[in-house]
């Protein structure tokens, strides 16, 4: 490792001193303008702006002109061939037209950071439209990195899998800022409605320091919409063939030129009790969602300063129906609700250098009850984070950045089970779980950029748990390109968590397996990520043909194993205990607009998963194989209709030994498809789409083992590997009421 890293900074120190990097800020009506799109015309390659509305973006050869997008403004055509000039853009807001005009172009659905040292890409608000996107778990069906299953067949909380491992060790951001972990990890990606997104930002392997230790495998950062930007009246309601209903509400407005506010608003009813498959439970829970955020925001020349406050109760309930009428039916209820709220505030000193500090600080208080037929489970998780950072440029040419901090966080968890002893495998048992960790820590990473060959990002943290004591995080990120048509990079380092058995594994909640080992002390666990991809942009006429492939592997030190395998009608949690486990993940992906207003994109990924499990290492149960997906889009040049395909074909794995004398399920699954379809017609300020999901119709056969008897040892709704519901239709609308 060091010989590489003194390979490195000698390949630094003997490049040519003039570093060919284009340099800029984005504001509209005098305040910065952030997540803005910087883009190279004619290409999918580019950048964002930052909080402070600045961009960095290296010279490139074949175009000499800057796209910059944003919604809701004009898209912005800048000349930029000179390295030494610092560009100010400032943006125009879309003005209405009594005449229909011509696009000359589709808004971009996925924004590749070519530049960038991590492997990143970006989901914008266009590729979001091309399906239902109710919320956050939903965003992912075009996209080939994320998968998102159900946990469970009887509470409807979905999780998300990313290099072939569960979304646990991904570290979930919204606006840079860590939320969805803990106790909200099992609903959580529920919890953030499609149309509150303006963005999705996903980073493969490890990433930045600057934002904790906890990224082992990737980020997913979500930006809400911005009220500087968004439209002051903008309403999307669903309603699908399972009598679900939806209905959003944004809105932005500007108080004066320094002060601007905005509310979201969702409500979300499932109403049907559905039983496609006839065992005599519901397929998905009923219930009510309300989410409600409000979020400021004020600039005053080189100062700006937000803050967000967010409310969300819900309420879903399962289990048996209730037609059935039977006189101790197995119920599942659980009622959340979620405060939070983050402090964003940030001060240039200097734009040509981007010097600048920024201190952000949240809090958040999740709470839980709970009840899976004869067991009860309340929780209560607060959380109080602050993040202090100061950054700069320290060379005329913005060839090296630094950029450093201290951070702190906080977590209080209470945890209370409670089993009743109706299940005979139970005794009569009650646990209370209490657990207060505070993490300080400190921070520094360097950034370097040469041109368009070159970029290097290294950055180390030092943190101090009051459970695990001290521990390091390096991780090294290099993107290098030989010529402006192939990217090569390559990424290694640590990741850290702390295990929350209880909420981690909640779906064995809703079983009757015997819990052993849950309320034990667990190592914290530890990761190596090493990975690297390659990208070829390919032009075709006017066009480009994107084509990549990464390979990424992690490699656990330390980690929880819940053992389903040694005994069906118990799961045992242990820490790995020398035993081994690790995961390898291959990925080929190609991507292009084929004719104008026409793109396709086709990719395949394969995944080798293993454990230590019971003292033998074994395939990791619920992970598949391989996954395969096509998904395109057409959009008519006037942009009056949209049609978008997308299939999926979902590789075969491992379930949990089955019971050797009675076998309740079969050992392994085989590979799957769904075909998800959707048609929007476009009009002035509104739209409509019908669309259809898992239009192959296919469905986990029996995902309740002994349905039947709920209460017996052999009933278990974990079991889950597939769709437990059939073909939905749903039909939606959206409408904007344009800020001129």
């Amino acid at each position: 490792m060091k010989k590489i890293l003194f390979i490195v900074c000698c390949m630094a120190y003997v490049l040519n001193s003039n570093a060919a990097l284009i340099r800029g800020r984005v504001t509209a009506a005098g305040e910065p303008v952030i997540g803005a799109e910087v883009l190279w015309h004619t290409t999918t390659s580019g950048t964002t702006t930052d909080f402070n509305g600045l961009f960095e973006i290296p010279l490139y050869i074949a175009s000499d002109t800057l796209e910059v997008r944003y919604l809701g403004y004009e898209t912005a055509l800048i000349a930029a061939t000179d390295t030494a000039v610092f560009l100010s853009i400032t943006l125009v807001e879309k003005q209405e037209e009594l005449d229909e005009v011509e696009v000359s172009a589709r808004a971009l659905g996925m924004v590749n950071y070519r530049f960038s040292a991590t492997q990143t890409q970006k989901i914008t608000g266009a590729e979001l439209c091309r399906a239902a996107c109710c919320n956050l778990s939903e965003s992912f069906e075009t996209n080939a990195s994320v998968d998102v299953s159900y946990s469970d067949a009887a509470t409807g909380a979905k999780q998300i899998k990313m290099l072939g491992l569960s979304g646990t060790y991904v570290q979930m951001l919204t606006e840079n800022t860590p939320s969805i972990r803990g106790l909200a990890a099992n609903y959580g990606m529920e919890y953030i409605p499609g149309s509150w997104m303006e963005s999705i930002q996903v980073s493969k392997g490890t990433s930045s320091v600057i934002n904790g230790y906890e990224a082992t495998t990737g980020q997913i950062n979500v930006e809400y919409l911005k009220p500087q930007t968004s439209d002051p009246i903008a309403i999307n309601g669903m309603f699908n063939s399972e009598l679900c209903a939806e209905l959003n509400a944004t809105g932005g407005w500007k108080i004066n030129e320094k002060l601007s506010t905005g509310v979201l608003a969702h409500y979300r009813g499932d109403f049907m009790q559905m039983d496609a498959n006839g065992d005599g439970f519901m397929d998905m829970p009923t219930g009510n969602r309300v989410n409600l955020l409000n979020r400021w925001y004020y600039t005053n020349h080189d100062y700006t300063m937000q803050f967000l406050v967010r409310g969300l109760y819900d309420e879903r309930r399962g289990g048996q129906l209730k037609k059935l009428r039977l006189e101790h039916p197995y119920q599942i209820d659980i009622a959340t609700t979620r405060v939070e709220a983050f402090m964003k505030n940030g001060y240039v000193f200097d734009h040509e250098r981007a010097t600048s500090i920024g201190i952000i600080a949240s809090g958040s208080y999740h709470a839980q009850g709970s009840e899976y037929g004869s067991t009860a489970y309340n929780a209560a998780q607060g959380n109080a984070y602050l993040n202090t950072m100061f950054q700069t440029y320290f060379d005329d040419e913005s060839r090296h950045k630094l950029t450093t901090g201290l951070s702190f966080n906080f977590d209080d968890y209470t945890e209370h089970l409670i089993f009743d002893g109706s299940v005979a495998l139970r005794s009569e048992s009650e646990f209370t779980l209490l657990r207060r960790e505070y993490t300080p820590g400190i921070f520094a990473e360097y950034d370097f950029k040469y041109d368009d060959k070159l970029s290097l990002l290294l950055g180390a943290r030092a943190d101090w748990s009051n459970y695990y004591g001290f521990f390091a995080t390096p991780r090294f990120n290099i993107r290098y390109s030989p010529w402006q048509w192939w990217n090569l990079r390559a990424s290694v380092g640590l990741g850290y968590r702390s295990p929350n058995v209880l909420s981690d594994y909640a779906s064995v909640l809703a079983s009757s397996r015997q819990m052993v080992g849950f309320a034990e002390k667990f190592e914290q666990e530890r990761a190596l990520n090493a990975g690297v991809s390659t990208t070829f942009y390919i032009p075709i006429g006017k066009r480009e043909l994107q084509i990549s492939a990464d390979y990424y592997y992690t490699h656990f030190f330390e980690c929880v194993v819940a053992d389903m395998d040694t005994d069906p009608h118990k799961v045992i949690f242990d820490n790995l205990n020398g035993g081994v486990a690790y995961s390898h993940n291959f990925q080929v992906e190609a991507s292009m607009e084929i004719l104008r207003g026409w793109t396709m994109t086709l990719a395949y990924r394969m995944s080798d998963v293993k454990q230590t499990i019971g003292g033998v290492l074994r395939e990791k149960p619920f992970t598949n194989r391989f996954k395969g997906l096509i998904t395109t889009s057409y959009q008519t040049p006037l942009k009056k209709w949209q049609f978008d395909v997308t299939a999926q074909f979902n590789g075969g794995g491992r379930l949990p030994q089955p019971d050797a004398v009675n076998p309740l399920w079969n050992e392994r699954f085989g590979w799957y498809p769904q075909l998800m379809a959707q048609i929007t017609k476009y009009f002035r300020t509104w739209s409509i789409y019908l669309g259809a999901e898992n239009m192959t119709n296919f469905k986990q056969k029996n995902p309740i083992v002994d349905a039947a008897n709920p209460f017996s040892n052999n009933f278990d709704s974990s079991i889950v590997y597939a769709p437990i519901s059939g073909a939905k239709v749903y039909i939606g609308f959206r409408w904007a009421f344009n800020r001129d």
